[in-house]
């Protein structure tokens, strides 16, 4: 929001420089980025007025001019188009340096001598329009210099505000904050009511009121759209970082700028009856006002007429109904839109427009009656008309209704660490515009409908900490009543998994929560997406549902840029959207990519595999004490390599998948070398099993190795499981030590070796019972699985 200094100094009685005005904006909360002069330094430049011209003697394009100034007549050659008589223009005498750094000096142009020089706009840093000599009024008086005569001795305040500030987005706004922080009177400006002039009112149907509760409209015939707009108004607009396209425009830029309204007029005799108020209809089209043919969504607001859309509502106006240079008669509209309606709708069609900047924040619901009046009475001024009387339909149930919040003066004084009292707290609430009761020991208080930040009592505690000053509150230590709550003895703090992925050689990334539906459709995540309805890009239109997307968009710019031995981790949430509800998840997904270790003297090192990521989780499974015995299983995983691809769990319940990236993907994301990648349930990762004591046996342990010929399709980990639960207590723990394929095995079959540990924990094991239980085992498996030993 840019705002000039003496702008708000008209509404603000105060000798506050623009740097101390910023100063007390931006310890209030309103940071202000820059406080910069309006122009810049003009000395020796004066209003000139050409009393003479005559053709250059030796150039067709160049004039002789006379030129009354500061001091006697004075001749100048000038080139511009629009150099005549009676001209008054901006004049820098001799001596003069320009902002280019140009000095002016007396010179002969073409045989002419030239004293002094006639100046566009570009050239006093001014303007952008180089066309010809940058006019001033006739009333401006000739001598005077530039600067005084402009009122260039102002600063421009650029203000960064909040989206809850919408409420400042004006002069009226930002005058009435200014006017609290400092304690000065706020001399607002009283805008009568405009008489009409003929009867003629438009009919306006809302059709969405919800959308749209409030729409005002006023025909005002017989305007001159040629009419000049007051110096005044374009050069205020220009600090505000506007220019000037004509006096209706103007005036509505001007009023918005001024008190915070939107605003739009029509040209009527391009109106096919009355304004209707409603939703798009599937399949319509409209021509906006930058010439673009865009598609409109369902969603989007539109004011129309019996047969088209004028305007999208809040957003933009429509080409073929818009003020043109052979207009006399048009339809100045003010309206209040639900914010609601209006949030995204710009953005989409890749717009950013005061009109959708202020009302996707909110505008005030009563001020739309207020700026049709100003705007109708500045019209009337510049550019003359016959207004008619003011149209207003409304519909209350959907318009914001007042609110009440009760303050406890003690609950100020608590928060803030102050000892205010009441009646100190009444005062600055009611320097912002509030109404207050008292109610009990409390205070009723009700903000002005300008401010629908203020909803609940900390809101209030928050404006009156601001217009105290933060630098102002005492500096004390909590006086709340802490309560510690103790930590659960099984959980593992996040902290502590970081750290020991980094200590196995992780780097932790961190990657936005935003992602594209086709970034989670690639890795078949995109079930249960939650869309946003307010997206700041198309790459960014849903939450993720998996930390796949942003853990494979960091793997390729590592790639990108030569990086081809890495590690990376992230732990973090995901989003939800399902049967069971909406749920965030917390998930830890693992990359390994390139080679196990670093190049050495031994050698270039072996490449990663499926083993060495499984030998990851474990790993972390281990540390982590988590409760639960471990499995891995064959899996199937749109996103894994059909014959590396594993499920993780738990006591039988999955807790997620990892393995070798499909090579159909790698191919999409043009990846040089293939990657390994796990995704885990983070939050049962993090339950670790509470240690329970148990004495350990005095009796030793004795070993068996069975060599076990099976199918190739039945899973170490099944037999695993059924030695145990066959084998009972006693088999203290099973290890696979070797893995054989080929001759003397038939071809569709493996051969693994199995250690199994054997123990009592009351006595020493006979071998015919360690025997015995080998002989029960393998008779288990060979009906379990058709399992032969070998050899």
């Amino acid at each position: 929001m840019k705002i000039n200094h003496q702008w708000l100094s008209a509404w603000v009685r105060t000798d506050l420089t623009a740097s101390e005005v910023a100063e007390r904006f931006t310890l209030a909360g309103l940071e202000v980025d820059e406080c910069l002069p309006v122009a810049p330094a003009l000395d020796g430049v004066v209003v000139g007025e050409i009393t003479e011209v005559q053709p250059h003697p030796n150039a067709d394009r160049l004039r002789v001019c006379r030129v009354a100034g500061d001091v006697d007549q004075r001749i100048i050659v000038c080139g511009a188009p629009n150099a005549r008589v009676g001209l008054k223009a901006p004049l820098a005498t001799l001596g003069t340096v320009l902002p280019g750094g140009l000095k002016i000096k007396p010179a002969r142009l073409r045989g002419v001598a030239s004293e002094g020089m006639l100046c566009s706009e570009p050239e006093l840093g001014l303007g952008d329009d180089a066309g010809g000599l940058m006019e001033l009024p006739a009333e401006a008086p000739v001598g005077k210099p530039l600067a005084d005569y402009l009122g260039l001795n102002d600063h421009i305040l650029d203000i960064d505000l909040t989206p809850n500030r919408a409420d400042c987005l004006s002069v009226r706004g930002l005058a009435r904050e200014l006017a609290a922080l400092t304690g000065s009177e706020l001399s607002e400006p009283a805008f009568e009511p405009v008489d009409p002039v003929i009867d003629e009112a438009p009919e306006i149907e809302l059709l969405a009121p919800a959308d749209c509760p409030r729409y005002i409209g006023r025909v005002i015939r017989g305007v001159d759209v040629n009419a000049a707009t007051p110096l005044w108004m374009v050069e205020t607009l220009r600090r505000c970082g506007m220019r000037s396209l004509g006096p209706i425009v103007d005036v509505t830029n001007y009023v918005l700028l001024e008190l915070g309204q939107p605003m739009h007029a029509f040209d009527l005799d391009r109106l096919s009856g009355g304004i209707r108020v409603r939703r798009a209809e599937p399949g319509e089209r409209m021509i906006l006002l930058d010439e673009r043919d865009v598609a409109l969504d369902p969603d989007m607001l539109l004011i129309c007429d019996q047969q088209r859309p004028l305007a999208i509502g809040g957003v933009i106006g429509g080409l073929d109904s818009g003020v043109g240079e052979n207009t006399t008669d048009i339809l100045l509209e003010s309206a209040w839109f639900n914010p609601a309606s209006i949030v995204g709708r710009a953005r989409r069609l890749g717009l950013a427009t005061e009109s959708a900047h202020r009302f996707e924040r909110g505008v005030d619901p009563q001020l739309q009656r207020m700026a049709m009046e100003r705007a109708t009475a500045l019209i009337l001024d510049i550019a003359g008309g016959r207004p008619g009387p003011t149209t207003e339909r409304a519909d209350p149930a959907h318009l914001p209704k007042p609110v009440a919040v009760v303050l406890r003066p003690d609950r100020v004084n608590r928060l803030l660490g102050t000892s205010l009292g009441k009646a100190q707290i009444e005062a600055i609430l009611t320097s912002l515009g509030m109404s207050i009761t008292a109610k009990d020991d409390a205070l009723l208080v009700a903000p002005p409908s300008a401010r629908r930040d203020l909803a609940i009592e900390v809101d209030l505690i928050e404006e009156v900490a601001r217009l105290v000053g933060y630098d102002q509150l005492p500096v004390r230590r909590p006086r709340g009543r802490l309560r510690l709550l103790a930590g659960s003895e099984s959980e593992i703090p996040e902290v502590r998994m970081r750290r020991q992925l980094a200590a196995r050689g992780f780097q932790e990334i961190i990657t936005w929560s935003f992602v594209s539906q086709d970034e989670l459709a690639r890795v078949g995540q995109q079930d249960g997406a939650q869309v946003l309805a307010n997206p700041l890009s198309r790459d960014m239109a849903v939450l993720r549902t998996s930390l796949l997307p942003g853990l494979l968009r960091t793997a390729g710019a590592n790639f990108r840029r030569g990086q081809h031995d890495f590690r990376l981790f992230e732990l973090g949430a995901c989003f939800r959207n399902d049967e069971d509800g909406f749920n965030e998840p917390a998930r830890l997904s693992l990359l390994m990519t390139g080679r196990m270790h670093s190049e050495h003297a031994s050698g270039p090192g072996r490449m990663v595999d499926f083993f060495d990521l499984k030998g990851e989780i474990e790993h972390l499974l281990a540390l982590n004490g988590v409760s639960g015995k471990p499995g891995f299983r064959p899996c199937t995983e749109s996103w894994l390599h059909p014959g590396q691809a594993a499920s993780v769990s738990l006591d039988g319940e999955s807790i997620g998948s990892f393995g070798q990236l499909h090579p159909e993907l790698i191919k999409q994301l043009d990846w040089p070398k293939t990657a390994f990648v796990a995704e885990l349930d983070a939050e049962r990762i993090r339950t670790a099993a509470l240690p329970v004591h148990r004495s350990g046996s005095r009796f030793p342990a004795v070993r068996r190795d069975l060599a076990l010929v099976v199918q190739q399709e039945v899973a170490a980990a099944d037999l695993l499981d059924a030695i145990s639960e066959i084998g009972g207590e006693r088999v203290e723990k099973c290890i696979v030590f070797d893995e054989y394929r080929g001759p003397g095995i038939d071809k569709e079959c493996k051969s693994l070796a199995i250690g199994l540990i054997i123990r009592d924990l009351s006595r020493t094991l006979r071998d015919d019972e360690v025997d015995a239980l080998i002989a029960r085992v393998v008779t288990g498996l060979e009906q379990r699985f058709g399992v032969k030993l070998r050899g």
